[in-house]
Formats: structure tokens, C-alpha cells, sequence
């Protein structure tokens, strides 16, 4: 990875941008502080919520961060497949006394907005989830001094990341917890995903530019193996959802070591998009009938998940989480982005005796 990327965060750590209020200012700044790049989720947010975070984030740190946006999707989803699942809904929306959302309630999730806030306030670094920025974007961003990483989760992907002129794509496996970041939404492609080691050996044989690898990730032997691969970094989220700092809903974190959550999905239950997470009652009732349809279904949806945190009722939460949940530890976010510093430099340490990585 250039020298200047590298220069920003002294651990080859990353924080994974979690949106719903997981990614907190105080998680991002522990993160920060401790010597990884710590970042904020700037989906599902306003502009000016999310310049807030910024503000906020800034107040507790004075450390390089970065900021994540979502692209702006296509319109090519069913209406009637929408109503159809609205209607299979009906259900839940009595149960839990609330309203079905309005699936129209905008697909661009304000990025223009989002993008003049941050040409006219710029942060460190910024990432894009869902799709490639155009050239304009990120040659207008490089302008104001950020880097750019977009996530790919295909070779394919990781050439348009490059022609885009990005300074480093993250290769996303299909371990990943939450959104898989696929430029396009093929349901034909549903459970097709490319495994983290494997994407980003071929990643590192299609592009010149540095990789971050994410998905699955829960150990420091693991950072030291997708180093090992052609990585510069590594990228958890899953592992910071459990922390103190994070500003995940408290029954999401208990879930993740949960012996009643025994494994994970990619589903499109709750968003309407490929994500993965704990399989719980909404995810097996529903996932199989969730039409393709982001951000529709997640508009439609949000409301039954707050209804249902409200309630106490993990059965029907969106409890997403990568392939290594059962791992997760309960500490301090700076205290976890040191241990894992530590079990990184022990995993190469074996490597270079001779020995196995533990």
C-alpha cells in the first residue's frame, strides 16, 4: 500500500463502516486512537447527520478516520413483487403493533449531498459500498486531499475500482457480515460469492492498486494469513460490533455468541438486498420470498426492526454478522485493536521460525 495510505494507520487494522448506528464516533475513535483506521457509516443517515458524526468524531480524536457512502441504485425492482412481500408482511406489522414503511421513501440515499459536505469538509478517507464512484467523484475527492477505497467482491469489480482511479479496493468475501457490496444486484448470482482468500489472491493478480481484505476476519492469525495473500490491511466488522464502543442494540451483541444462533445466511428477508446474518425466525420465514428489491424492502422493513428491538425480540431483528460471530470478544475497542496487533506480530513471528500460525 503507498506509503502516504499506510502513514494514516500504524496497525494494518480497519474498522468495517457498519451502518444503522453501529459505527459510532466513540467506536471510530477507539479504533482510531489505538493505531487502526477507524470509520464512520454514513448510510441511512442525512447530510447533516452525518457532518454531525464528523464533528463529533473529530471532537474525541485527532487521528486520520474515514467516512462510508452508499452508491445510489438502479430502479429495476417489481412493484408488485414489493406488494406481494408487503402483504406477506402483514403478519409481522400486527404483531409487533406497527406500521409497514413506505418502500418509496428514496434510493439515493442523499449521496450528492453527502459527497458536496465532504468536497466542502474533507475527512481523511472515504469508502464506497454498493458500486464504483464515477472518475469526476473521486478525481474531485483526490482534489481536497482524501483517499478513496472502494469495495468489490469480484475481479471484475476490482478493475472498475481501479479505472475508477481509486486508491485501494476492499475485497470483500463472501464471509462478510451485512451487505454484500456487489456493484450490481443479480439474484441469479444469489450464493455465488467468491471466499476471502481466494478473491484476494485473484484480485492481486488483476489490479496494481493495494487491497484491503474483509470478511469473516476475528483473529490477528487471520489478518496475518490475508496479509500472506496480497493484502496491505484487513477489515473487520464484526469483531468491533461486540465491543463496548459500539453503538450496536445490546441484543444484537449478545446474539453473535448466542449457542441459539448457530449460523449465518445471506438473505434478502430484511433490505431487499444480499446480506448476511444470524439466521433467526424472520430470516427463515421470510428470506426464501424477499424479491430483489434495495432499497424498497429495507424502507419497508425498518419499521418492524425497530419494533421488534423495542420489544426485546432478537427472532425479528436484522442481526447481521459475518461467518466468525461465535469469536467475537467483549472488549474495549482499542483494547481488541491491540490484541490483535499482538496475535498479528505472534502469526508472523511463526512464519518466520518455521512454525504454524496459531
Amino acid at each position: 500500500m503507498s506509503s502516504a495510505l499506510t502513514d494514516l494507520f500504524p496497525h494494518p487494522i480497519v474498522q468495517a463502516p457498519m451502518a444503522g448506528g453501529v459505527s459510532v464516533p466513540k467506536l471510530a475513535a477507539a479504533v482510531c486512537e489505538a493505531g487502526g483506521l477507524g470509520f464512520l457509516a454514513a448510510g441511512y443517515k442525512t447530510a447533516d447527520g452525518m457532518y454531525q458524526e464528523i464533528k463529533q468524531l473529530r471532537s474525541l480524536t485527532g487521528r486520520p478516520f474515514g467516512v462510508n457512502l452508499f452508491m445510489p441504485q438502479p430502479e429495476y425492482a417489481d412493484p408488485a413483487a414489493i406488494d406481494v412481500y408487503a402483504h406477506q408482511l402483514a403478519g409481522e406489522a400486527s404483531w409487533y403493533e406497527a406500521e409497514l414503511g413506505d418502500p418509496d421513501s428514496g434510493r439515493d440515499d442523499g449521496y450528492e449531498t453527502k459527497l458536496a459536505v465532504l468536497r466542502d469538509n474533507p475527512v481523511p478517507v472515504v469508502s464506497f459500498h454498493f458500486g464504483t464512484p464515477s472518475r469526476e467523484v473521486v478525481d474531485a475527492l483526490h482534489r481536497v486531499g482524501t483517499f478513496v477505497l472502494v469495495t468489490a467482491t469480484t475481479p471484475d469489480e476490482a478493475r472498475a475500482v481501479e479505472r475508477a482511479g481509486a486508491d485501494a479496493v476492499i475485497a470483500q468475501g463472501v464471509e462478510a457480515g451485512g451487505h454484500q457490496g456487489t456493484h450490481r444486484d443479480i439474484p441469479e448470482t444469489d450464493g455465488s460469492g467468491i471466499g476471502l482468500l481466494s478473491l484476494v489472491a485473484q484480485i492481486r493478480e488483476t489490479v496494481s492498486i493495494p487491497i484491503i481484505a474483509a470478511g469473516g476476519i476475528m483473529r490477528g492469525g487471520q489478518i496475518a494469513a490475508v496479509l500472506a495473500a496480497g493484502a496491505s490491511a484487513a477489515q473487520l466488522g464484526t469483531a468491533f460490533l461486540a465491543t463496548a464502543e459500539s453503538g450496536a442494540n445490546a441484543l444484537h451483541k449478545q446474539a453473535l455468541t448466542n449457542p441459539l444462533f448457530v449460523r449465518t445466511e445471506l438473505t434478502r428477508a430484511f433490505s431487499g438486498r444480499p446480506a448476511r446474518g444470524l439466521v433467526n425466525r424472520f430470516l427463515r420465514e421470510h428470506g426464501p420470498y424477499a424479491p430483489a428489491a434495495y432499497p424498497e424492502i429495507h424502507h419497508l422493513t425498518s419499521p418492524l426492526r425497530k419494533a421488534a428491538a423495542k420489544a426485546g425480540d432478537a427472532q425479528g431483528m436484522a442481526l447481521w454478522a459475518g461467518q466468525g460471530h461465535w469469536m467475537a470478544r467483549e472488549l474495549p475497542a482499542g483494547q481488541l485493536v491491540e490484541v490483535l496487533a499482538g496475535e498479528l506480530a505472534a502469526a508472523w513471528t511463526a512464519l518466520s521460525g518455521g512454525g504454524g500460525v496459531r
